[in-house]
């Protein structure tokens, strides 16, 4: 006897002539879960957790309106057959669609507004999260379209925020707080993601008092201010983390969940990396905000409410 669990479940229904309502609902949930059809009626899932509970509901679902509904488990039977399942889990079709759809976005960058820009990206990197949920054999297709995606944030960002600055490559070293206390903070103006959420950062756990100062020009900077976000900072970013980052290692805040996880959200608009499901959100936060904002202090004020509640959502998961 086969000691591991069968490697599929095929949820084999039956719904009165009558109920077209019901049947296009039913449809749409298993469309959307990414179930294959291998005939009407019959829907063909891995044998996943998330599987048996959506088939369960849907069951439940089709006896309700008076039709018939069996779950079984199984095995292919032959190497052959088993390719035959998979294929009907392929998404590299859709993940050629968005690769078309992303090479558009890359030829028209230069000729759209900043706020367009980032909506026509949110869109596409949410259609990417959708489709990664039910790829469940991701394979180089799903590969590219993260690298395309992580490419065009790239693009997008050297377009509006060109002047990012070069990592570090040294040893991040420990700050105390009581040393940086209702100090002066310089960053450059025109804030985008890590100087945006790096100074929420500063004020809410290193220094509450502080002041920013949002330089035109770097070389502007006063002397007792502590620099961070431009090359030759005091905090910036520093081999592959981002300035958000370096800040909750200086000051020893790596150990809190949600900072940790606003750290990788930060870490990915920033420089790209490993996608963050509420990333093309915050950022068409920010970039909304950034369009109606007055100036950079008004910026700050607009997007804490909604850092505050991220972070809020990330420690209590």
């Amino acid at each position: 006897m086969k000691s591991h669990a069968p490697r599929w479940l095929v949820l084999i229904s039956n719904l009165p002539g009558k109920n077209q309502a019901s049947r296009m609902r039913i449809w749409r949930a298993l469309k959307a879960s990414g179930a294959g059809m291998l005939r009407d009626g019959v829907y063909v899932l891995p044998n996943l957790t998330a599987s048996r509970k959506l088939f369960d509901e849907q069951s439940l679902g089709i006896r309700a309106v008076g039709g018939s509904a069996h779950i079984l488990s199984l095995e292919s039977e032959s190497p052959a057959q088993q390719e035959t399942l998979m294929r009907l889990f392929d998404r590299a079709s859709e993940y050629r669609e968005l690769q078309d759809r992303l090479n558009d976005f890359r030829r028209r960058l230069g000729k759209v507004a900043e706020a367009d820009a980032r909506r026509v990206l949110a869109a596409v990197a949410r259609e990417v999260a959708t489709i990664a949920v039910i790829d469940f054999f991701p394979g180089s297709a799903h590969e590219q379209i993260r690298a395309a995606l992580s490419e065009a944030e790239t693009a997008l960002n050297g377009r509006f925020s060109p002047d990012e600055p070069q990592p570090l490559h040294r040893r991040i070293p420990r700050r105390e707080k009581s040393a940086f206390l209702g100090r002066i903070w310089a960053t450059r103006q025109r804030l985008w993601i890590d100087r945006v959420c790096s100074a929420w950062l500063i004020r809410r756990f290193i220094d509450p008092k502080a002041k920013f100062i949002w330089l035109k020009r770097i070389e502007d900077k006063p002397r007792r201010a502590v620099g961070f976000d431009f090359d030759g900072a005091e905090f910036s970013h520093v081999d592959s983390k981002v300035t958000f980052e370096v800040l909750l290692r200086s000051f020893g805040l790596e150990g809190d969940a949600g900072l940790t996880r606003l750290g990788a959200l930060v870490h990915y608009l920033d420089v790209g990396g490993i996608p963050v499901e509420e990333a093309p959100g915050f950022a068409a936060i920010v970039s909304g905000a950034r369009a109606l904002a007055p100036d950079d202090d008004a910026l700050l004020r607009s997007v804490t409410p909604a850092l505050n509640g991220l972070y809020q959502s990330y420690r209590t998961d």
